[in-house]
């Protein structure tokens, strides 16, 4: 698996389909098939990034 962000392959689980690029420090997670991404905020919140990763067809 390579980081939708940065291409690196330095990612880690952190819990059931959920995973975390050591490089670019952004979260991922898989549901119904499909991918999220997410930034974690200063405050421990998350914020999608959805739109810059994926496409708008699907």
């Amino acid at each position: 698996m390579k980081c939708p962000n940065c291409q690196s392959s330095d990612i880690g689980r952190i819990g059931e389909q959920q995973y975390y690029c050591w490089n670019c420090f952004i979260e991922m997670s898989f549901v119904d098939g499909r991918m999220h991404v997410r930034e974690i905020e200063e405050d421990g919140s998350l914020s999608s990034l959805d739109d810059l990763f994926l496409d708008e067809n699907g």
